[in-house]
């Protein structure tokens, strides 16, 4: 009788449903493109398009993932569920191809925002990456995009 009384004034811990690893790697491409305050159509399709290298997927189905992914990271009040969920579903080497992803992101509009910078110095740790494999991949993407990186 007593238990039943306590559970009464327990505080229930809501059961955190996981997303699956491609929900969350498709929610974390979107918050690198919303860090910015903008999200435009540029943006979604180099997301879009993210999605279908990284998880060879054809368009209409990296489509509907990117969407998967746009409400998820709507929904979530924290990055953490998602790079949990990456951190012990990839490999290191394909956390570092989406470290290298969520750079494209950023630098599809050719203009790195300070918020934009704060959220990729913040997800290589949550990801179990090192600050230098992100600043390498930054490099990496800025060369395959011919930019300079003023900002090592």
């Amino acid at each position: 009788m007593i238990d039943a009384l306590k559970s009464l004034f327990r505080p229930q811990a809501a059961a955190r449903i996981e997303v699956p690893p491609d929900v969350a790697i498709a929610a974390l491409l979107v918050e690198a493109a919303r860090a910015d305050g903008s999200y435009d159509a540029d943006e979604r399709e180099a997301v879009g398009h993210l999605l279908e290298d990284m998880l060879d997927l054809d368009r209409a189905a990296a489509t509907a993932l990117r969407e998967r992914g746009e409400v998820a990271q709507e929904g979530s009040a924290d990055l953490v569920r998602f790079t949990r969920v990456v951190k012990f579903a990839l490999e290191e080497h394909e956390r570092v191809a989406l470290i290298e992803a969520l750079w494209h992101v950023v630098l599809v509009d050719h203009h790195r925002d300070p918020h934009e910078d704060a959220l990729l110095r913040r997800l290589p740790p949550l990801l179990g990456l090192s600050d230098h494999d992100s600043s390498a991949a930054r490099r990496r993407v800025m060369a395959r995009a011919g930019e300079r990186d003023d900002q090592d």
